[in-house]
């Protein structure tokens, strides 16, 4: 799989590309915030940082001012950095543009200008221009699939290991807030300490809201056929937040995965795999040795007779789901 925008921007940065246009991009403020100081550290000697770092935000700056700034050369080092923080809002301005657009084509010596900006919904062509001229990257929102791996990588990162289970717990709790996510990881990391590892228990001590049921649990337990635990769990994922609807979606994505492990084993299921999502080949691999190509064939159709009854007929949730799981665990033990 092709690496990320952002993966390529910290090889570049890794590999000592310095100077120019950086355009962050994304509704992921977290992630923006994290880069933007990668590139600012990678820039500026702390010694003479005062001289040459200017911060401004695209609303409030007025087109001379930023001109000015772009222009002005660093002093006693070899780089000076500019930061425009919104800078979305330089779009209705056609000489903030015009000195965007010549920055790009020709940037001053010495400078590193950051240009971090929400552009969702904007067809601005001056978007095209940076994302073509500059270093650019985009800052999505993580799913919530994503999140566990996320947070075992931050932990990677900073010198502690999250155990899977964990690291879903915690999503679970917290949501798709990943500011709040490290600090919850940071009180973590201090709590365990010395040990090898964070906990599910370590979750439930310093974060608690472990709710007795999470969703990617119970995907778990139908993908390793354990349907009795799993219609144990159902009613109390769905008098919690989840929809019929949304557990089936789920168990789409579940079951389309362990196709291509059957399939193509581990390696293509790491290429299909998005990147914070890799981690979890392993444990669908083991999950897919109990499948075959025909009993997932045979599951995939029933979930999708179990999206149309959610749509459509006069049954409740739990009795939709609740015959689906029945369906499933039927097909295989006829296939067996």
């Amino acid at each position: 799989m092709a690496a990320s925008s952002h993966e390529r921007l910290a090889r570049q940065l890794r590999d000592g590309a310095r100077g120019g246009v950086f355009f962050l991009f994304g509704e992921e403020e977290h992630l923006k915030d994290v880069a933007a100081r990668k590139i600012i550290a990678a820039h500026l000697d702390p010694a003479t940082r005062d001289f040459n770092y200017d911060e401004v935000r695209g609303a409030e700056v007025a087109p001379e001012t930023l001109g000015s700034l772009i222009q002005t050369p660093p002093m006693m080092a070899e780089w000076r950095v500019v930061v425009v923080r919104d800078a979305q809002a330089l779009a209705v301005s056609a000489s903030s543009r015009s000195i965007l657009e010549s920055v790009v084509k020709a940037p001053p010596p010495g400078l590193a200008l950051l240009l971090l900006a929400d552009i969702s919904g904007s067809k601005a062509k001056i978007w095209q221009t940076l994302k073509k001229g500059a270093s650019s990257a985009e800052f999505s929102r993580l799913s919530d699939a994503d999140l566990p791996g996320w947070l075992m990588g931050w932990a990677g990162d900073h010198d502690v290991r999250i155990e899977p289970d964990a690291a879903r717990a915690l999503a679970t709790a917290i949501g798709a807030d990943l500011a709040t996510l490290v600090m919850e990881m940071e009180k973590l990391r201090d709590y365990v300490g010395d040990r090898a590892a964070i906990t599910l228990q370590d979750v439930g001590a310093v974060v608690g809201a472990i709710p007795r049921q999470d969703r990617w649990e119970w995907m778990d337990l139908v993908a390793e056929q354990r349907f009795d635990r799993a219609r144990a769990g159902l009613p109390i994922l769905l008098d919690g937040a989840e929809s019929g609807v949304g557990l089936v979606i789920g168990l789409g994505n579940q079951f389309l995965r362990l196709g291509i492990c059957v399939e193509g084993g581990r390696s293509a299921l790491e290429n299909a795999l998005p990147r914070h999502q890799r981690w979890l080949a392993r444990r669908l691999e083991g999950q897919a040795r109990r499948w075959t190509a025909g009993s997932i064939a045979r599951a995939v159709e029933d979930l999708h007779r179990a999206d149309r009854l959610l749509k459509s007929a006069p049954l409740t949730d739990l009795q939709i789901m609740e015959e689906l799981l029945l369906r499933l665990q039927y097909g295989r033990e006829a296939a067996a």
